[in-house]
């Protein structure tokens, strides 16, 4: 689920990341990925997991805002957490190189990058092995709940047989 608030709030959280400030209601994304698959948690709990959109390289420590965000929206919220864990983007770079300043999308989204991801190549979606392929975020149209890239990557696939 995305949660943001008023059209108005979006706009005001996604300018405070272009201009490199933390928003103080950021825009995000909200999972529970326990509702569909109950082997991520024990027997009667759930998991959630929540994103937000902050400049790059953030180091701050965003779960007080998210959960306060949540809690707007889901009073009572908070009352049920158990356990949290929180990763900022300088340490998802750390974690993965391919992550720069902590982008999950893989880069920027302009330009040459918007058809040439994650490498200028007449098809995204092979490798120099005619074996592997590729279906990441990283290839176009780049991240999101939409399946899109595999889709992509099995049409590269099929190509080759």
């Amino acid at each position: 689920m995305h949660i943001g608030g008023t059209l108005d709030e979006i706009v005001a959280s996604e300018e405070d990341v272009a201009r490199g400030r933390i928003p103080e209601r950021p825009y995000m994304i909200v999972a529970q990925q326990s509702l569909v698959d109950p082997t991520r948690a024990p027997a009667g709990k759930h998991t959630g997991w929540a994103y937000c959109h902050v400049p790059h390289g953030c180091t701050e420590d965003m779960t007080s805002r998210i959960e306060a965000q949540l809690e707007r929206f889901a009073p009572g919220f908070r009352d049920l957490v158990l356990a949290r864990h929180s990763t900022s983007p300088a340490e998802l770079a750390v974690y993965n190189e391919n992550y720069i300043g902590g982008d999950i999308g893989g880069g920027a989204y302009n330009g040459i990058q918007m058809f040439a991801r994650p490498a200028p190549r007449f098809d995204s979606y092979t490798t120099s092995n005619p074996r592997i392929f590729i279906c990441s975020s990283s290839t176009p149209p780049g991240a999101g709940v939409h399946g899109m890239c595999g889709y992509h990557a099995g049409l590269a696939a099929l190509r080759r047989l």
